[in-house]
């Protein structure tokens, strides 16, 4: 399962969002370096398509995504070269396959740090393009000796000057000019910046009603390179503690709507690549999760190895179509459900029926 990593400066609200998003148990303190080992935990991506049809075909099971959450060590200024939990903390990144950048933008005269989550996202990117750029001048020479006894590497030289250039300039791989080819071709270096981001700026309460004047300018700095949620992780941490019905009782009284945990999670998840296409009946309604573009057989490889091997087509319509006609059946019997086969790429939100012989 691919990771995304909680990324932010001492008491950042991080890993109260780890716990709220897991229900894990990260110790939370308002003092820095409360965390100082990586935690690991499973967030649940809500999914209304899937409850809607779990309803229709009265599911006795419903089994939604997830999505895999770390929690890593701090970061402070300097540690790029060592300081705070420096060393640990790159190490916590570099495994993770997506970055959340956790911003504070909350007050609180009981916690320390900044309240500026421009301040905050300064810091956090300044530590990560130096630490990449260490990484990219070593490579860099090593690459250009190598490819002049291999002309294979040019390319990768290439991609390592450019990466270089940005950097030495002050900006993130994932804010740069760089083409989709070139950061292709930098994936084997592992670089921090190079990763996709999520931003969540951590509200007050008293800034959830009106979050986009905290917001708008994160969103504006990154100008399109990551998505940017504002959330208050302390509500929502509180809210994640009730029981179902009564959270949805209190987002709805707060004007919330769902709630930004869950929207955080989907992010998340969208944000690693994945999709979701589902299968319901009356013992099961579940959400599957497969690679962005991946095509109808390895699609019916989530679901179990035989179905891949022995993949014969693929019956699908999508849910919204499925849930207006009201059954499986009804679908078959007004012709709505579409036969596809070993090339079709399956689109988030198909309900499939997979036909195989093994």
């Amino acid at each position: 399962m691919e990771r995304l990593g909680l990324v932010g400066l001492p008491n950042s609200g991080k890993s109260s969002l780890f716990n709220a998003l897991t229900g894990g148990s990260a110790l939370v303190a308002a003092h820095p370096f409360s965390t100082t080992e990586t935690s690991v935990g499973v967030a649940q991506v809500d999914d209304h398509r899937l409850d809607a049809l779990a309803e229709m075909s009265k599911s006795r099971k419903v089994v939604h995504a997830t999505v895999e959450m770390v929690d890593i060590a701090g970061l402070v200024a300097g540690s790029a070269s060592g300081e705070g939990l420096g060393n640990r903390f790159l190490a916590g990144i570099r495994d993770a396959d997506a970055i959340c950048l956790v911003l504070r933008a909350f007050g609180d005269d009981n916690v320390v740090g900044g309240t500026d989550p421009l301040e905050d996202l300064g810091v956090l990117e300044l530590e990560l393009v130096l630490a990449d750029l260490a990484t990219v001048e070593s490579q860099t020479d090593k690459r250009r000796r190598a490819a002049k006894a291999d002309k294979s590497l040019l390319g990768e030289v290439e991609a390592l000057e450019a990466a270089l250039a940005s950097l030495q300039a002050g900006f993130p791989i994932y804010r740069s000019k760089l083409d989709a080819e070139t950061r292709a071709r930098l994936r084997p270096f592992f670089l921090l910046t190079n990763k996709p981001v999520l931003a969540v700026v951590n509200l007050g309460e008293d800034q959830v009603a009106d979050p986009d004047a905290v917001v708008k300018p994160v969103v504006d700095e990154l100008a399109g390179a990551g998505d940017v949620l504002g959330v208050s992780v302390k509500l929502e941490a509180e809210m994640a503690e009730l029981d179902p019905s009564e959270r949805a009782e209190l987002l709805e009284g707060l004007g919330l709507g769902e709630g930004a945990l869950a929207r955080v999670a989907r992010a998340a998840y969208h944000l690693l690549g994945r999709r979701t296409f589902l299968t319901t009946g009356d013992k099961e309604s579940r959400a599957w999760t497969f690679r962005a573009g991946a095509k109808a057989p390895e699609c019916a490889g989530v679901i179990h190895s035989d179905l891949q091997r022995g993949f014969i087509r693929a019956e699908v319509i999508r849910w919204d179509e499925l849930l207006a006609l009201g059954s499986w059946q009804a679908a078959k019997d007004v012709g709505k459900l579409r036969v596809e086969g070993k090339d079709y790429e399956v689109v988030d939100g198909d309900v499939l029926e997979i036909r195989f012989n093994v």
